[in-house]
């Protein structure tokens, strides 16, 4: 059975279905796990963990907690020569710098959607073609014979 994905789709449908699909990979362990491998090969793993990041940052409850993990996220991901720099542009990086001294959940909210818009547009399609998703999706298929994306 071919797989099918957002590839087989309209043009003007194939962004919302590959973002759909974007979504159900990030919230499934099995998927998620697959595509940080797959990024990790690829050197751009930096733009999950930062959207982990940010997904985790966005439920903290504690100001003194939201102003650590700010400073956490700033210094890993968005900083300039940060250890994991994220690719954005220079006015969402300035933006985020100036939020950073009084910082809310909102603060990564335009990062986080460069970052997802990247991986959905950029990397997420090259997964769908990779010899990691055709192992994920035999080892799936092999173990419960259902499909368990909604992409398949």
């Amino acid at each position: 059975m071919p797989v099918k994905c957002c590839f087989h789709r309209s043009p003007t449908t194939e962004t919302t279905v590959c973002s759909e699909n974007m979504d159900t990979l990030l919230t499934n362990q099995a998927g998620l796990d697959a595509f940080r491998t797959f990024l990790k090969s690829e050197f751009s793993e930096e733009n999950v963990e930062v959207w982990l990041a940010c997904e985790d940052f966005k439920k903290t409850e504690s100001a003194e907690k939201i102003a650590s993990k700010a400073k956490i996220i700033n210094s890993e991901f968005i900083e300039a020569d940060a250890p994991k720099e994220i690719n954005i542009d220079f006015s969402t990086r300035d933006l985020i710098s100036k939020n950073i001294a009084e910082p809310t959940l909102k603060c990564f909210d335009e990062a986080q959607q460069v970052i997802y818009s990247l991986m959905a547009k950029d990397s997420f399609p090259r997964f769908l073609k990779s010899e990691i998703y055709k192992k994920l999706v035999n080892s799936k298929q092999a173990g419960n014979h259902k499909k368990w994306l909604p992409f398949l």
